[in-house]
């Protein structure tokens, strides 16, 4: 049976998030619905990584097994005809057996947006963090430096989290601005859990002077009371997954 693997997108602000929930409507609900209603088969399927209520995507990667006469070329095209208009199926391919969407990804990219202006833009109320107060994108840049490399990131971890190590090479951290919109980008081998959403409200936390934008000491301390506040999941969006060519 063929190992399907999709890229797709969607806006998480309808769904109590990616992975499946009993109660709750969620993106992987909404894709194996379409996946059979499509194909004719109930399927499961396993993705890069699951994302929080509120969180976006625009890369995240799934793969499933299925059989089908449908060219590769043409199932974003007959699942799109079924999805929600907030799901979008840009690719598809055909990938080996042992292909597989979480445990194969080596690098992930996320972007975390926020609406500096002094009012809200309306248009991007579900997509942008709106922060009244102005902030210094400069600082924010120099904090963001400190963070960049490989390091424990215990301190920007939520707490109650269970993972074998909370060492991250985190090669790329960048802070942009496009007025009135801030946007973080941040890529990695890997990401604990909440922990972009804590980068950005440390990032904030110096940008508005309340920090020393020096975060060595916050990352020394493995302590996640050192670290700013977990800033809401709708400004968080999932650009990126990353493989290895096989």
């Amino acid at each position: 049976m063929p190992n399907i693997k999709l890229t797709l997108g969607y806006d998480g602000t309808g769904y109590h998030g990616f992975q499946l929930q009993k109660n709750a409507v969620t993106v992987q609900q909404k894709l194996e619905e379409a996946i059979e209603k499509v194909m004719g088969q109930k399927v499961r399927i396993t993705a890069s990584g699951r994302t929080d209520t509120g969180v976006h995507a625009t890369g995240q990667v799934i793969n499933f097994y299925a059989q089908t006469s449908i060219p590769p070329q043409r199932i974003p095209h007959a699942l799109n005809a079924v999805l929600p208009r907030d799901i979008v199926i840009y690719a598809a391919e055909i990938v080996s057996d042992s292909f597989h969407a979480r445990f194969d990804a080596v690098g992930k990219t996320y972007t975390y947006t926020i609406d500096n202006g002094a009012h809200p833009q309306v248009l991007s109320r579900h997509h942008a963090y709106h922060v009244r107060f102005p902030l210094d994108a400069n600082l924010m840049k120099q904090a963001a430096a400190i963070l960049q490399g490989k390091h424990d990131f215990t301190s920007f971890m939520a707490s109650g989290s269970s993972v074998k190590t909370t060492v991250r090479n985190l090669y790329r951290l960048d802070v942009a601005t496009n007025w009135p919109y801030i946007t973080i980008t941040a890529a990695a081998d890997g990401f604990l859990y909440n922990m972009v959403r804590i980068i950005a409200g440390t990032l904030i936390e110096v940008g508005r002077g309340k920090r020393d934008p020096n975060l060595g000491p916050v990352i020394d301390a493995k302590n996640r009371h050192r670290a700013g506040w977990t800033v809401p999941a709708h400004g968080l969006v999932l650009r990126e997954v990353e493989y290895n060519k096989k």
